[in-house]
């Protein structure tokens, strides 16, 4: 072995002696609680063959180009700033908080797996983070390199653009996950001092240092650590980070691209980057579950239906703006700030130059899951489940190597405009922040899967896997057997369920038409309306199943007729998967945008186990009314256009370009 991994394993086995942790009160003010990560196992199916690809695939090409230097750096700064290697600081300010996320998804695919390489590969990766901390507690590679250089002006906390704490929260939560999936303390013992650092920096900040909040995973990684150790000093710093927003705001240093123009609680819509807004909502609602503010569930119910209602895609993406203005139209100028990667305005939607990073629907599943523990409520999983079937998955290539940052919902040829981020999907990004976390959420993604609350088991996410819990007490086994998302038939089977009675709450959706439930092959009954639970309560057997059947047909969706970009479009969905129309999935000469809809076409659902690794196309005979050639015009006069019958076949919005370059689009034009 090298001898520096020797050093630094030996290091590794040091920390992990620290005291056991003594588990928090789990979410006193949740209405459920969810199930242990390892509880979970996808079998087979949609979730399945995600979480197998990722395993094979996306882990370890991520951990090999991550390792290397040929993009950019990001383990390799760790190892710089610990001495074992020589150069300089390379790579965005943020790429140590990637680094804490491809370990979050190595200890969740671990914790499932079992596998050992993923073990192995853990150690080496937290030695090398140990060996890079200072002594302190202060963990930030690039300062730490320019100090180890002899640069005297590296100091902490000089740069908000740095992202310091959000690295900080990242890797938080990687050492409360690898707890969680190995039972070592060897990250947490890092994690612990890197908090007791910033408890110590942020005792009491000035306006301009509480400024940092940039991004703030550190919300959600504390009150992991807490949960985890049971030491409520993480969870008041969490709320003095909070609390700390306002001071920015008063004293006129915030704007809302970080959500600072205004006190926190006085919120009432989404402004500003996507990505920080979301992770603010996820960070507050968390917040919510472990002290029950009524204020902070006021504020985050506000923004939450402002979303929902007005700037959120039919996808579940979210953040339509490359670079706007924020509150852009305001009499108030002195308001105005500028925002990127943003919310845009009420009902501002577009579809070729929409943003929609994919962590910011990272953070939209984030924020309506905590939304959803804190309430019971099924319209916050339906969010979820939207976000995660469409503009999450969209962000990884189905063979588990390249990666979309954005992901709009039309693309032409030629674009409008020059854009900066691509339209097919790459191996790198300069910014590299959507990849591990894609990482991160389909590796961590049973443990959405269900929850549980007294007596009763909530089955929150559909897919094929086995779960094996305990609830109050008693050991509980349950298989869920169904092909979702191509068709709505779900079968539970029970196993180990003890004596004592409890009741089983199925999601029925929000875009189910309504669903029957039968209970050991007895008559059929209707569910409780969509977007509910629907609860059966009995004491249960062995070998008792039920069988639930969601009704899944087509949806022809339109827009409210305020989102000016899809006025006079429809767009179809089927369960919780959106559809597009791409050109391979046209005749020849035939392009995206001369394709109509009428109102009678029929839409024909059929499953090609050869087409995209699987999917049901949505297959139809639409109207073809060609646009003809604009290139020099900007107005003509309007002439009429023969139609005529063409053959399209839809494919789910998540598996886009994966056929090679071509136009797509999600909405099509009615004639």
């Amino acid at each position: 072995m090298n001898p520096r991994w020797t050093t630094l394993l030996c290091l590794a086995g040091w920390v992990g002696v620290l005291p056991a942790a003594q588990p928090a009160p789990v979410r006193p003010h949740a209405a459920v609680a969810p199930v242990p990560l390892t509880d979970v196992r996808w079998t087979n199916g949609f979730w399945a063959e995600r979480q197998r690809t990722l395993r094979e695939v996306t882990l370890p090409s991520l951990g090999a180009l991550m390792a290397g230097t040929n993009h950019s750096q990001f383990f390799r700064n760790f190892e710089i700033a610990a001495g074992l290697a020589e150069g300089r600081a390379r790579g965005a300010p943020f790429n140590d908080g990637e680094c804490y996320k491809l370990i979050e998804a190595a200890s969740a695919m671990y914790a499932v797996t079992g596998d050992a390489t993923f073990d192995r590969a853990l150690d080496r990766a937290i030695a090398l983070v140990a060996a890079a901390q200072r002594a302190d507690g202060y963990l930030f590679t690039r300062v730490l390199i320019a100090q180890r250089q002899g640069d005297t002006n590296a100091v902490p906390f000089r740069d908000r653009n740095n992202f310091e704490i959000y690295n900080f929260g990242h890797l938080f939560t990687a050492a409360a996950v690898h707890h969680e999936a190995t039972g070592r303390s060897n990250l947490l013992g890092v994690a612990l001092r890197a908090a007791d650092f910033l408890d110590r920096a942020f005792a009491d900040p000035t306006p301009e240092l509480a400024r940092h909040n940039v991004c703030p995973s550190h919300y959600m990684g504390l009150l992991d650590l807490h949960r985890v150790t049971g030491e409520r000093r993480w969870l008041e710093l969490a709320g003095r980070f909070l609390a700390q927003r306002d001071r920015v705001a008063r004293a006129g240093l915030g704007g809302d691209d970080n959500q600072d123009r205004v006190p926190f609680l006085e919120q009432d819509e989404a402004l500003g980057h996507a990505v920080r807004a979301n992770y603010l909502f996820a960070g507050a609602a968390d917040w919510f579950l472990e002290n029950g503010d009524p204020a902070t569930w006021a504020m985050l119910e506000r923004v939450w239906t402002n979303v929902v209602q007005r700037k959120l895609y039919l996808t579940g993406g979210c953040g339509a703006l490359y670079d706007g203005a924020s509150p852009d139209g305001a009499k108030d100028q002195a308001a105005i700030s500028r925002t990127h990667q943003a919310y845009g305005r009420n009902y501002q939607l577009p579809n070729t130059t929409a943003h929609n990073e994919t962590c910011a629907a990272i953070g939209n599943v984030l924020w309506n899951w905590r939304m959803f523990l804190a309430s019971g409520a099924a319209r916050f999983a339906d969010v979820a489940e939207l976000s995660l079937h469409n503009a999450v998955l969209s962000g990884l290539s189905l063979d588990g190597t390249n990666f979309h940052y954005t992901n709009p919902l039309r693309v032409t040829d030629p674009l409008p405009v020059g854009l900066r981020w691509p339209r097919e999907r790459v191996p790198f990004l300069n910014s590299f922040c959507c990849p591990p976390n894609v990482a991160r959420t389909l590796a961590g993604l049973g443990g959405m899967a269900y929850a549980r609350s007294s007596n009763t088991l909530w089955v929150t996410l559909y897919g094929a896997n086995t779960l094996a819990t305990t609830l109050d007490g008693q050991s509980l086994r349950l298989t869920q057997e169904t092909e979702f998302p191509w068709n709505g038939r779900l079968r539970f089977r029970l196993g180990e369920c003890g004596g004592a009675p409890f009741a089983l709450k199925f999601r029925i959706p929000g875009w189910a038409r309504g669903g029957t439930v039968r209970v050991n092959l007895g008559p059929a009954a209707e569910t409780s309306a969509p977007g509910t639970f629907f609860e059966l309560r009995r004491a249960w057997r062995a070998g008792d199943v039920v069988d639930l059947e969601l009704d899944m047909r087509t949806e022809v969706m339109t827009a409210h007729p305020l989102v000016e970009e899809t006025l006079g479009q429809v767009a179809l969905q089927r369960g919780p998967l959106v559809y597009c129309l791409e050109s391979a999935g046209l005749p020849e000469g035939v392009r995206v945008l001369d394709v109509c809809v009428p109102e009678e076409a029929v839409f024909h659902a059929r499953f090609d186990q050869r087409l995209l690794g699987g999917v049901v196309t949505l297959e139809a005979t639409l109207l073809a009314k060609p646009l003809g050639d604009w290139k020099s015009e900007l107005y003509r006069p309007a002439a009429s256009v023969a139609a005529r019958p063409v053959k399209v076949r839809l494919v789910p919005y998540y598996a886009w370009a994966n056929r090679g370059p071509g136009e797509m689009s999600v909405w099509l034009r009615r004639p």
